[in-house]
């Protein structure tokens, strides 16, 4: 077990393995670095440095109760970089960690970060406002707010068919998926996991997608049925200075682990252009 207490006292789970140029994953609500097994391991047989981590209060991290904000995450992400000395590295973020990963490399990169992935992604807001008139309704994360506090391991099982595409018609549903989905959410704190729906629901990334200029890929299923692709994907390549769109017909949200030969395929192809 490799774990860094933070200046906060947060004790922060990670896996560091593999020699070569450094790639950094950073995983979903309400999962853990598990989530990437699918890419750590391609990625080692090909000669990378992979570097994973459980955010605070998830997986196999401390379970304190404050602080669940992007910002934090975005700096608890600093700290593990630094404390590894890591360098041109590429950072790569599903869901919730694509938000980490901007407000990251907006923030606290400091000339560490290479090139950025945003793999289903929550930016650049989700919640529904006057200013994101087609965004998703609050009552919706008001839903998944009281699941979490009230029917937790019920939800996250029943989350991993919209998640997955599991609810679709002819899909190759994989019960060992979805156990592995709730072993994961079921590992974390429910604090966090509560606290953590505001901020990746909520934080505006506007301006950190704006005020980055590496490469930026942005890769989106066209069936994401957690985050919106018309809301996330297509918003935020428009505020890039640097970013490459790809979207793909019928993928879900969870296509890292449903479709991993496609999404590493194209993962690679960034990386090493």
């Amino acid at each position: 077990m490799s774990t860094l207490k933070l200046k906060d006292g947060t004790e922060i789970f990670y896996k560091d393995q593999g020699e070569g140029p450094v790639l950094m994953f950073h995983h979903g609500w309400p999962l853990s670095s598990d989530d990437w097994d699918a890419q750590v391991i391609f990625f080692l047989q090909r000669g990378y440095r992979v570097v994973t981590h459980d955010r605070r209060g998830h997986g196999r991290s401390s379970q304190d109760i404050y602080n669940h904000t992007i910002e934090q995450y975005a700096s608890d992400a600093a700290e593990l970089v630094e404390f590894l000395d890591l360098k041109d590295v590429v950072h790569i973020g599903h869901s919730t960690g694509g938000g980490e990963v901007i407000r990251y490399v907006n923030k606290y990169a400091n000339g560490r970060a290479k090139k950025a992935v945003l793999i289903s992604a929550v930016p650049p807001i989700m919640v529904a406002s006057d200013e994101n008139p087609d965004g998703v309704p609050m009552s919706v994360f008001d839903g998944i707010r009281d699941q979490t506090l009230n029917n937790r391991q019920q939800f996250y099982i029943d989350l991993t068919f919209p998640f997955y595409g599991y609810n679709r018609e002819g899909a190759d549903v994989k019960e060992g998926v979805q156990r592995n989905w709730w072993r994961q959410g079921m590992m974390g704190g429910i604090v966090a996991h509560y606290d953590g729906i505001k901020a990746f629901s909520e934080t505006d990334f506007r301006e950190d997608l704006k005020a980055v200029d590496i490469p930026v890929l942005v890769l989106h299923g066209e069936d994401d049925q957690i985050v919106p692709y018309q809301n996330a994907a297509l918003k935020s390549i428009k505020l890039l200075k640097n970013g490459t769109l790809k979207t793909y017909p019928g993928f879900p949200h969870g296509m890292p682990t449903t479709e991993a030969p496609t999404i590493n395929k194209d993962l690679l192809e960034f990386i090493e252009a």
